[in-house]
């Protein structure tokens, strides 16, 4: 599942990633917590650096950081002054654990076929009325930046019948251009969506 030109990137500048980008997502995270309730268990997918786990632990909620790159979760544990654990997009394996899953950034690495796969394993680990938040950058097709990683490039359509595979009481796409840590414009899929109660 992993794609390794993708992986050795992130393993190879793993010091300079984590330090490019210091502030969190406020809007976003805003609009996440405020479907949750105080002190929710919140899992992060792709911590990068740690910021957005970090903004949620400081306003009291459970966290648990993970990032799929050893190195870049050795850097997050050091930056947030506790553990961030190595958890890969094919390991995920939890029953019902969470109140929410954020993904900034993070599920755009993988592989088309492999994404359903991964889609299902998170809706299991959320509760009942669970919150899932993901970011892609756009597109038609999968394929590779000029850094040489592998992007799944999902168009609005692709990626909401694919989200409707699985049980959701809510699904939310919105979309914005901006930037991304290649300086290049881009154009960015946000993705919201609530479990059903059962």
């Amino acid at each position: 599942m992993r794609d390794e030109e993708t992986a050795r990137f992130y393993s190879e500048n793993a010091a300079t990633y984590v330090r490019r980008f210091s502030e969190p997502h406020h809007a976003r995270l805003d609009a996440f917590l405020g479907r949750l309730s105080p002190g929710s268990a919140i899992l992060e997918l792709g911590c990068g650096n740690g910021r957005d786990s970090g903004e949620m632990l400081s306003r009291g909620y459970d966290v648990t950081p993970t990032d799929g790159t050893p190195e870049i979760a050795a850097e997050a544990s050091s930056l947030l002054g506790r553990p961030v654990g190595v958890l890969r997009f094919e390991d995920i394996d939890f029953d019902a654990a969470f109140d929410g899953i954020w993904a900034n950034a993070a599920l755009l690495h993988v592989a088309r076929t492999d994404l359903p796969d991964v889609l299902a394993a998170i809706h299991r680990a959320l509760r009942p009325s669970g919150i899932f938040y993901a970011s892609f950058k756009a597109g038609e097709g999968e394929g590779r930046d000029a850094l040489g990683r592998y992007y799944n490039y999902p168009s609005e359509t692709w990626l909401h019948d694919l989200y409707q595979r699985l049980p959701w009481a809510e699904i939310v796409i919105d979309s914005h251009h901006g930037g991304a840590y290649d300086d290049r414009p881009t154009d960015w899929l946000h993705v919201t969506a609530i479990k059903a109660k059962r």
